[in-house]
């Protein structure tokens, strides 16, 4: 196992998880830490993949998921990749990031997140859904202090599975999508982070209506995620 597009005598694998035997609870969390975990349950480990979906709570109202490694597994530097297809509907805003908080800062690098409900380009309505045609790559250095941001414009990410990572070294960050170069920083961050995969809803994707398809055919659904050390 290597990293999509890279040099295999590089690296040496730190993290895999396959979702072959369900969500491994010493490993993931089905939160954030600063929330009470929703009571609805909207995510699954199925056919060798996790699956978040919308839905809404007993209230109606649709309810963000978190799946993360907060407290069971960091990484400082390295290679850090999914494969993932992506919701669609007003309001999803699915993600896959690193993380932090420590103290009172929260260095973050956001690898990929979408905005299916958001203007164009960010996404395209067919058939009166929104589909996400764009996904951003974040850095930021503490809550507040962005260091850069690049969207990248795709095929409908909803349509299939593409893999989203980052190769992450001392002084730069380097992002990848199906294995080719799309954007890359000169940034110095030194904290580990754990690794996050999450369903929210709003900021630019609005709020989801009626419009936006519940259930597990509409999942974020992550073949895999994996992480390597640079040798």
């Amino acid at each position: 196992m290597s990293p999509y597009g890279q040099n295999a005598a590089l690296y040496t694998t730190t993290f895999t998880d396959e979702f072959s035997n369900g969500l491994n609870p010493s490993v993931w969390n089905d939160k954030i830490w600063y929330e009470v975990a929703p009571g609805t349950k909207n995510y699954t480990v199925e056919n060798g993949s996790l699956k978040i979906w919308p839905q809404r709570d007993a209230s109606g109202k649709f309810f963000n998921r978190t799946i993360d490694t907060d407290g069971k597994y960091y990484q400082t530097y390295g290679y850090f990749e999914i494969e993932a297809k992506l919701p669609k509907g007003k309001g999803t805003w699915p993600a896959f990031w690193l993380f932090n908080h420590i103290d009172k800062r929260r260095p973050e690098i956001d690898i990929m997140e979408a905005y299916a409900g958001g203007a164009a380009p960010w996404g395209k309505v067919v058939d009166g859904v929104a589909h996400p045609t764009m996904y951003a790559a974040t850095i930021w250095k503490d809550a507040g202090s962005q260091a850069g941001m690049s969207k990248i414009a795709t095929p409908d990410l909803s349509a299939g599975f593409h893999k989203y990572a980052l190769k992450w070294e001392a002084n730069k960050q380097t992002y990848y999508f199906d294995g080719k170069e799309v954007y890359s920083l000169n940034v110095t961050m030194s904290d580990r982070m754990y690794l996050m995969l999450d369903l929210w809803f709003g900021s630019a994707s609005g709020q989801g209506d009626n419009s936006t398809p519940t259930g597990k055919d509409n999942s974020y659904e992550v073949n895999y995620v994996r992480a390597w050390k640079l040798k």
